[in-house]
């Protein structure tokens, strides 16, 4: 933990009602509530502040490894996870990784990560691996986490991640029938949220030519 780091957001925490989230060493914090993260000058941006409430996060592994006796640098793809902060500060946390065979290892097997709490206690995380295509699939890490993000009906409102589905969409496992729940405007966001940019397109046009005055 950075001692310093837990000190400072000690101090901070006490006079606001927001949290500060932080990632430990080698990890790189690509993207919040689907916005890119972007470095401040040459140094990468290791702690955001953060509002009470879910929050959609993406970071990655970047960190120099050894290759024998040689030094190399191993960066994995990005990874997707809701974190939900109540007023609590908190760091992305990952075993010490020395050793690229150590690090292969461990991320192809299913990479554990991890949350510490202020308090001391540590949480494991629920992650998605982001899959891309082609060769520059990762340059645009919002257009990666927007295509995520529609294929599964989330939204980001008011700095919340909010799983549409879960709140508009009742199975009944039993008989397997499906039932739309929720209010008119949840709805509209979920069936928007699933559709194409052709869809989207002629939906607008459709609202700037009716007249619901």
């Amino acid at each position: 933990m950075k001692k310093n780091l837990w000190l400072l957001m000690a101090l901070f925490s006490a006079s606001t009602q927001a949290a500060t989230l932080a990632v430990a060493d080698n990890i790189q914090l690509l993207a919040v509530d689907g916005k890119e993260v972007k470095s401040q000058g040459w140094r990468a941006v290791d702690s955001v502040e953060l509002s009470e409430g879910k929050h959609q996060v993406v970071v990655r592994f970047d960190g120099e490894v050894k290759r024998g006796s040689k030094s190399t640098i191993y960066t994995t793809r990005p990874y997707l996870f809701e974190i939900d902060l109540a007023n609590t500060n908190a760091e992305i946390i990952l075993p010490r990784l020395t050793t690229e065979s150590q690090a292969k290892a461990f991320f192809e097997r299913g990479a554990q990560w991890q949350l510490a709490m202020a308090d001391g206690s540590v949480k494991p995380l629920v992650v998605t691996e982001l899959q891309g295509e082609g060769f520059a699939a990762y340059s645009d890490i919002e257009a990666l986490i927007n295509a995520y993000n529609s294929a599964n009906g989330i939204v980001v409102e008011k700095g919340n991640a909010i799983d549409l589905q879960q709140v508009a969409v009742n199975v009944d496992n039993k008989t397997g029938k499906v039932e739309i729940t929720g209010d008119a405007l949840i709805q509209l966001k979920m069936w928007y949220t699933k559709a194409s940019k052709e869809d989207k397109k002629a939906f607008k046009i459709w609202m700037a030519e009716k007249d619901f005055n």
